[in-house]
């Protein structure tokens, strides 16, 4: 199944300035507790500079995703 994640994300503008920034992703998991841990995962593990928060975790409509590569 595919879950539809919305994350907080804490950037600074170019003028110094905090601002908090929801961004949307699309998971594959087994349940939203398994799609919240898998999101959690990817931020930390991939060197992200930013403070984050999981802020609402959904089952997607969407069946597959299909791609040519």
């Amino acid at each position: 199944m595919f879950y539809e994640v919305q994350v907080e994300v804490l950037t600074e503008s170019e003028t110094g300035r905090f601002k908090k920034i929801k961004e949307h992703y699309l998971v594959e998991a087994v349940s939203c507790t398994d799609a919240e841990a898998k999101t959690y995962g990817y931020f930390e593990s991939s060197d992200f500079p930013n403070d984050f928060e999981v802020k609402a975790v959904k089952e997607s409509k969407i069946l597959r995703v299909i791609s040519n590569g």
